[in-house]
């Protein structure tokens, strides 16, 4: 796995100032209690992979501990305990046990900078080889589409097939779909590489501190969705997921934010007319991040996939569906 090497501007921000003075301050920064939401379902098991290297990739186990393992990718931001309970009760009914995995620069996952998205699957099958996967299904929010279609291109012979909900689509190289917000990564990219772990660190601080804010903010946010995405945002256990999943990358790393931007707005590292792997895609029809038109264009690129598209829903009314998602996979699996 080759790492982008740090440039020579991002080295002296690092070392210099930002190491010694606002990187320190951030790693000591307070971080008040969250008020005014509940708590959810704790994971069966919180565990990490060491990889070759030294680096090791966290990760979190729900649904049932000794059914079909099915790789769950979070959202941008997202932790690995970003799982609603009711998919966790859903997946212990299917035999499922979901692990989901924290990427690098997220909470206590190692950071690190890739290449490219195709430049993370291999870390990613060390941690199906440590839960004894030898074939499995994957399901990928938003910023984790990209990973997801990176390891069915690089490992098909393992991959069985890949569920995205509003996953992210390529805005450089032959597949860019054009326009969108995601396309500013590609604009802003070399600015962003320089300074992504400062920017983790500094955002670190400021959540570290919403802690009591938690619940107010979050219902503000869900009040400017669309229709179908409160339909999801009411449910208080959707609200203690994001929150404590967020808080819980926080005691740690947010680079991972960062780093996920950095990477969309690079080429993926493969061809999507490549990925020979069934894809099923649910795609919200009033989504502002990821408009519908990308999702159209890249369903189109892929040889075998089915867009399935929700009416009235933005960007993360997909947890919604969790049911429809794990019935397929248990179908194709």
């Amino acid at each position: 796995m080759a790492a982008r090497p740090t440039p020579p501007v991002a080295h002296w921000i690092t070392r210099s100032f930002m190491g010694r003075h606002l990187a320190g301050y951030f790693g000591r920064v307070l971080r008040l209690p969250v008020l005014g939401v509940g708590r959810v379902d704790p994971a069966h098991e919180l565990g990490e992979t060491r990889l070759l290297d030294g680096r090791r990739l966290c990760w979190a186990v729900f649904g049932d501990p000794d059914g079909s393992v099915v790789l769950w990718f979070h959202g941008t931001p997202g932790n690995r305990t970003q799982i609603p309970p009711a998919t966790a009760r859903e997946a212990a009914l299917l035999g499922i046990k979901i692990v989901c995995i924290a990427r690098p620069g997220v909470g206590r996952s190692t950071d690190i900078a890739y290449e490219s998205f195709a430049h993370a699957a291999p870390d990613i099958m060390a941690v199906a080889d440590h839960h004894d996967a030898r074939q499995f299904g994957i399901v990928a929010l938003s910023g984790g589409g990209p990973y997801a279609l990176a390891c069915a291109h690089e490992f098909p012979e393992r991959v069985v097939a890949v569920a995205i909900l509003g996953g992210v689509c390529p805005v450089v190289g032959p597949d860019a779909a054009e326009g969108g917000i995601v396309a500013l990564a590609a604009r802003f990219n070399s600015i962003l590489g320089t300074v992504r772990a400062p920017l983790g660190d500094g955002l670190r601080a400021v959540i570290g501190l919403l802690g009591p804010l938690s619940h107010p903010v979050y219902r503000g946010f869900a009040k400017i969705m669309p229709a179908g995405d409160q339909r999801v945002f009411a449910d208080p256990d959707i609200e203690a997921m994001f929150v404590r999943d967020l808080v819980a990358a926080n005691r740690h790393s947010f680079r991972g934010l960062f780093n996920d931007a950095v990477l969309f707005g690079r080429d993926w590292g493969f061809r999507l007319h490549d990925v020979d792997v069934p894809v099923r895609w649910w795609h919200g029809d009033a989504d502002s991040l990821v408009p519908l038109d990308h999702a159209r264009h890249v369903t189109d690129l892929l040889p075998e996939c089915e867009l399935l598209v929700r009416p009235e829903e933005s960007h993360l009314g997909g947890f919604g569906v969790s049911g429809d998602v794990l019935s397929w996979l248990s179908e194709i699996a």
